[in-house]
């Protein structure tokens, strides 16, 4: 099992209060602790000691921090860089990826998400050719997904509060049986000129061809996205006190 963090993107919506920096390098409350860190906490905590960072915007910022915190484990680390960061979605940053994904099961991280360690091993564990993690409460902005039985057979960000059965909060397990088909579906589309769409696309072109996409839930705990400075807030007020290392949260 390996560990992809999608984080190449711009943050513009964020950028009024985090300046000019990578949205993973999000600090939480008076510490040096950051989205990345946690997310790496996360990922260690489950077993998985393969990571691979996507980087573009600022990538020196993100790399730097590796290097400065991580050095002893620096070998548990890849960095694939998104040169067209500014004009490309994360269906590009997952395509550069490929050659380091084939082979392997694998668990897609938005660089944007904390979350409760306790969220992934459910996931991991899932028998499903992709499991998909999901909130059942109502999140504005967040991509939303309509499930049939043990399954999700809709996603998108269009789907309205009378539809979705849950909110994705950016997390997906990719199975290895599947990882091949996967990537290929990533592979025709870019190569069609699909480079501005999210990788959910191929997704739901493999679920509407009965490719099983399953998923696990929350169970309550805290996890949140960070787009903008409304989510920060709430991020800053509810949730990094949860997650962040009982040192910092003291």
């Amino acid at each position: 099992m390996k560990a992809l963090i999608l984080a190449a993107g711009q943050g513009t919506r964020i950028r009024s209060l985090h300046g000019e920096h990578p949205k993973c390098l999000i600090t939480f409350n008076n510490s040096d602790w950051t989205i990345l860190d946690q997310q790496i906490h996360s990922i260690w905590l489950a077993g998985i000691n393969d990571i691979a960072i996507v980087v573009g915007y600022e990538k020196d910022q993100i790399i730097r921090h590796i290097k400065m915190n991580y050095r002893p484990s620096l070998d548990r680390f890849t960095f694939i860089e998104n040169r067209r960061f500014a004009e490309t979605n994360n269906i590009c940053s997952l395509w550069l990826a490929r050659d380091w994904l084939k082979g392997s099961s694998f668990l897609c991280l938005n660089g944007d998400v904390v979350f409760d360690p306790a969220i992934l091993p459910p996931a991991l564990c899932s028998t499903a050719s992709i499991t998909m993690i999901v909130d059942p409460a109502w999140r504005e902005e967040t991509m939303k997904v309509v499930r049939a039985g043990h399954r999700v057979v809709r996603m998108g960000k269009q789907i309205t509060e009378e539809e979705f059965s849950a909110t994705y909060i950016g997390l997906t397990v990719f199975h290895q049986r599947v990882v091949k088909e996967f990537l290929g579906r990533i592979d025709r589309l870019v190569r069609d000129g699909q480079k501005q769409i999210f990788f959910n696309v191929a997704v739901q072109q493999l679920a509407d061809e009965g490719v099983e996409v399953g998923f696990t839930e929350t169970g309550g705990l805290a996890w949140t996205e960070i787009d903008d400075p409304v989510d920060l807030a709430f991020a800053r007020l509810y949730i990094f006190s949860k997650l962040a290392p009982a040192e910092l949260a003291a």
